[in-house]
């Protein structure tokens, strides 16, 4: 076996493992929610990164590459999930840096949504 391949085999590996692994995050979540009788905001967008990397994992396999809106549109979420956790006592710069954050990352999504894709 050379190399590549290893290096091709592993990566398979861990992306299987990854998928496994965020299908399980899910189901926690919902036994989470079905026992506290309560669904947050919070616990939808935590929900939403869950369905999203495996969009992103689904996006790999189906071309073989993963499209860079992808984790950019995850680290929105996150983003905007941290916020939400965060609550109303926090330092309003730290929400200004992490709005501002958001704001960058969604440039950077419509730049690159713009760009031609060679496929």
């Amino acid at each position: 076996m050379d190399i590549k391949r290893a290096i091709e085999f592993t990566e398979k590996v861990f992306l299987v493992l990854i998928a496994c692994f965020t299908v399980v995050a899910m189901g926690q979540e919902v036994m989470l929610l079905v026992e506290s009788r309560k669904v947050e905001l919070k616990d939808l967008l935590l929900m939403f990164i869950y369905a999203e990397v495996l969009g992103m994992l689904g996006a790999f396999y189906s071309k073989r590459r993963i499209p860079i809106a992808i984790p950019l549109f995850i680290a929105v979420t996150a983003l905007a999930r941290l916020i939400i956790l965060q609550g109303k006592d926090t330092d309003p710069t730290i929400l200004l840096y992490e709005s501002g954050a958001i704001l960058l990352i969604c440039a950077a999504c419509w730049i690159v949504t713009r760009i031609p894709q060679d496929e």
